[in-house]
C-alpha cells in the first residue's frame, strides 16, 4: 500500500495542528511518527484512515498499482489504538466471527488460534465489556496482526499492556509481511526502535 500525502493540513477551529505535509509512504515500510503530546498524532492516523477529514491537501492510496476507492477503503487498512471501540455487547467469540467478515485472517487463521495465542480460549464466551483494559489492548492489537490487511495502524500500542504482553507485541509487530505498510504514532522508543523511518510532527506544525 502507498500513501501519497500532498500539501495535507488539519485545522481544529483557528489552530493548525499540522500543515504542508508532503510524504510518500512507500509499500512494505514501517514509519513511526513522533512528537509531544498535543502534536497531531492520533489526529494524523485518522485523517489517513478516512475517519476525520483533513482540511487541506489530499491523499492519495495506491494498491497493487491502482487508485484505491474511498468507499473500499475500510477494507484495506485496521487501526489498533487505545481510544478505539470494541463492540463490548458482544462475546469475545462473536467479536472475532463478526471482525472476519469485513476483514478475513491471514493464511486461514481460525478464531482458535488467535484466542489460543492471547491465552483468552477460557474468555471466547465473555462479553468484551467485562474485559480488562489489557485484554481488550492484546485483542484490537491481534485483529491488527492477523487481518490480511495491506496498511496497518498503531497509536500507543503498549498502552495498558504488562511487560510479557509489550514483549510480545514486539514480537509480532516485527512478523508483518513484508507486502504491508505499517505506521505507528508513538513516544516510547521500545515501540519502534526497530523502524528505519522516523517523522516528527514538529517539522509540520506551522509557526
Amino acid at each position: 500500500m502507498q500513501l501519497s500525502l500532498q500539501q495535507l493540513g488539519k485545522r481544529f477551529n483557528r489552530e493548525w495542528i499540522f500543515r504542508g505535509m508532503n510524504l510518500v509512504l512507500e509499500p512494505g515500510e514501517s514509519y513511526v511518527f513522533v512528537g509531544p503530546n498535543g502534536s497531531g498524532k492520533s489526529t494524523l492516523l485518522q485523517v489517513l484512515m478516512g475517519a476525520m477529514p483533513q482540511t487541506e491537501g489530499q491523499i492519495l492510496y495506491n494498491f497493487n498499482g491502482k487508485s484505491l476507492d474511498i468507499d473500499n477503503w475500510y477494507q484495506h487498512v485496521i487501526l489498533a489504538a487505545p481510544y478505539l471501540e470494541l463492540i463490548e455487547e458482544f462475546t469475545l467469540l462473536e467479536l472475532l466471527r463478526f471482525h472476519q467478515g469485513f476483514k478475513p485472517f491471514k493464511n486461514g487463521m481460525t478464531e482458535r488460534e488467535i484466542l489460543s495465542i492471547l491465552e483468552l480460549t477460557t474468555s471466547q464466551d465473555k462479553p468484551i465489556k467485562y474485559f480488562s483494559s489489557g485484554m481488550k489492548q492484546r485483542l484490537k492489537l491481534a485483529l491488527a496482526f492477523y487481518s490480511d490487511v495491506p496498511l496497518v495502524l498503531l497509536d500507543e500500542p503498549t498502552s495498558n499492556l504488562d511487560a510479557r504482553w509489550a514483549d510480545w507485541y514486539k514480537t509480532q509487530v516485527q512478523q508483518l509481511d513484508a507486502s504491508q505498510t505499517l505506521l505507528i504514532c508513538s513516544n516510547i522508543p521500545a515501540e519502534y526502535d526497530f523502524c528505519k523511518n522516523v517523522i516528527n510532527l514538529g517539522d509540520y506544525k506551522p509557526l
